[in-house]
């Protein structure tokens, strides 16, 4: 606990919070976030008074990450759910709109499409990837449907196959949110660059950290520019805009500044270059962790979908078959698994739809506007009954960065123990 300044007694005590990536079980995993190479970095952009605005090193990011995911324009924002928001306000989502996006995420997936006055509209996941449900999607589509929000949770990506048929079908664009999906790809195309518009979090327990920051990238000159106008104040002083459209309102935009702190950034460029590198050691320890359930008859991996390659591995869920196990509980089972020595833990996200801003609604903007109220008619447990029936299945163990030789092998031995530690709990 921290102690504000000034202030002794224990009543004024504060907890401290601080969420960066740490190195999961850290006798087997010898990984390092944060090096000398970025703190050099930072010294030196704070020594040149490189601290705020399109800095050198800001505009070198983004044309790198341009360069990665093979799209014309990207940006940095303050925050991963900035880009989110920039994202919704360049693809037009406004009040009255429909934005149609998978319960099983995190909040801000959809959060700032609130903002904007839009009604999200949960879908369920597909039972065997975890991952948007394409036919559900089809079926919750409406003339109101401004958005598809699909979620690369975890690192797994999404049937884009699928979603792209549906969205060139109906017109509805698709928003990637690839917050988990660092470096992953599909049918050998970068996340992000598939759909119309791609967000990443740059947040400190991401794959590539800033600290704090976000980014978005796109190849619609149009929701690039609106991206501009409602985030970048000072930015799109003729330098920024891809059109004309909106240069009568040069140099202030809208007045919202989104800006990413460019000495986050500049971490997140030395970061950047590790990515290859953190994906290779990740994917290769998943995988022989994956390999090694073959021989658990109650834990099966998350299967990536045709044509994709993960990344980032922000998570690792396997599922969890009960009957397999004798018909041990999830909670029990989960907790032999810590006994065996290994972290393991049910889905750290709440479904969304659970969550009380969703299930009863929300006088958003008082005085009964908003997207949350008037006949917004919420959720109730068993309207989306395969995720439901899904979270009761997931059992996420811990992603090791950089392990020792043999670490994969450790955690399955870890697993076989724990089935025998659950039968006697």
């Amino acid at each position: 606990m921290a102690q504000l300044p000034g202030l002794a007694d224990e009543q004024h005590e504060v907890p401290e919070f601080v969420q960066t990536a740490r190195a999961q079980m850290e006798e087997l995993d010898r990984w390092e976030q944060i090096t000398e190479e970025e703190a050099r970095l930072a010294y030196e952009m704070t020594r040149r008074n490189e601290l705020s605005g399109g800095t050198p090193v800001v505009r070198r990011f983004e044309q790198r990450w341009r360069e990665l995911v093979g799209t014309r324009y990207a940006i940095t924002t303050m925050n991963g759910t900035a880009a989110l928001y920039s994202a919704f306000f360049g693809l037009g989502v406004g009040p009255g709109d429909e934005v149609i996006c998978p319960t099983n995420t995190w909040i801000a997936s959809i959060a700032p499409a609130l903002l904007l006055g839009a009604r999200p509209v949960f879908c369920e996941s597909d039972p065997r990837t975890g991952l948007i449900d394409p036919e559900d999607v089809r079926r919750r589509i409406t003339p109101n449907t401004r958005a598809i929000v699909a979620v690369h949770l975890w690192g797994w990506v999404c049937d884009m196959d699928a979603l792209k048929a549906i969205s060139e079908e109906t017109g509805v664009p698709i928003l990637e949110d690839c917050s988990h999906a660092h470096g992953a790809t599909y049918r050998g195309r970068a996340v992000g660059g598939i759909g119309r518009v791609g967000c990443w979090s740059l947040q400190g327990s991401k794959p590539v950290s800033a600290g704090e920051a976000g980014i978005l990238a796109t190849d619609d000159a149009e929701v690039f520019d609106r991206a501009c106008l409602i985030g970048q104040v000072n930015r799109i002083v003729g330098m920024d805009l891809a059109q004309d459209t909106y240069r009568y309102l040069q140099p202030l935009g809208t007045g919202f500044k989104f800006r990413a702190h460019p000495l986050g950034v500049g971490i997140a460029s030395v970061q950047l270059d590790k990515l290859a590198g953190l994906n290779a050691r990740r994917g290769a320890y998943v995988e022989e962790v994956e390999a090694g359930l073959a021989d658990i008859p109650w834990l099966e991996p998350i299967p990536p979908v045709e044509g994709a390659r993960r990344g980032g591995y922000y998570g690792f869920p396997v599922r969890y078959r009960s009957a397999a196990a004798g018909g041990v509980p999830l909670d029990t089972m989960i907790e032999a698994i810590n006994r065996a020595g290994v972290p393991a833990r049910p889905s750290p996200y709440p479904l969304l739809h659970r969550l009380p801003l969703f299930a009863q609604g929300f006088d958003l903007f008082t005085r009964n506007r908003g997207p949350l109220c008037g006949d917004y008619r919420g959720y109730r447990e068993g309207d989306l009954p395969v995720t439901e029936a899904l979270m009761e299945e997931l059992i996420f163990l811990p992603v090791l960065s950089d392990p020792i030789p043999g670490a994969a092998r450790l955690i399955v031995e870890c697993l076989h123990q724990a089935g025998e530690i659950a039968r006697r709990l």
